[in-house]
């Protein structure tokens, strides 16, 4: 026999969607359903909540209580940082594997920078900074028409200054 049904209990899911799109609910019917949730409403809730980032990839936390689901979006830094290049959004059934070959200007990079600490283990705003300069690197963009990798070897060098919070 299963549990009793506490109403008071609160639950958190954790689930990478597409921002913008109604993810298939068979992919989240094993997920939710054993909390007595419908696939479809969360599936329509998380499209609610990620429209923010359409065509990008977000990691959506979920707030099951008394058999209602709340969503979030939780950030990453990858996803924060291809939705400060302000591209288009994309086909993902047509455009594979894109190369994001923007620019974004370093006050961009300290906002995300500020966003993130809390989920980082860095100790300084520009130890943060560099995480997110390292992410920048790695989807492919540039930061002040310079590579990322470049800005980070300021910053060790005390060239380029960050601010303290």
């Amino acid at each position: 026999m299963p549990p009793k049904f506490d109403p008071n209990e609160v639950k958190f899911l954790y689930l990478r969607a597409v921002g913008g799109e109604v993810g298939a609910s068979s992919a989240l019917a094993p997920k939710i359903g054993p909390l007595g949730l419908s696939p479809k409403k969360v599936g329509e809730d998380i499209a609610k909540a990620t429209k923010d980032y359409k065509g990008i990839k977000v990691t959506v936390q979920l707030k099951i209580q008394n058999r209602q689901a709340s969503c979030s979006v939780v950030p990453s830094a990858s996803s924060l940082v291809i939705a400060a290049l302000k591209e288009a959004p994309r086909d993902r059934k047509k455009e594979k594997n894109v190369k994001h070959s923007g620019n974004i200007p370093f006050d961009e990079i300290i906002e995300i920078a500020r966003t993130m600490k809390e989920k980082s283990f860095g100790k300084s705003l520009a130890s943060v900074a560099k995480e997110i300069l390292g992410t920048a690197q790695s989807v492919g963009c540039r930061v002040n028409g310079k590579n990322p990798h470049d800005i980070i070897e300021a910053i060790d060098n005390g060239e380029i200054d960050v601010p303290e919070n």
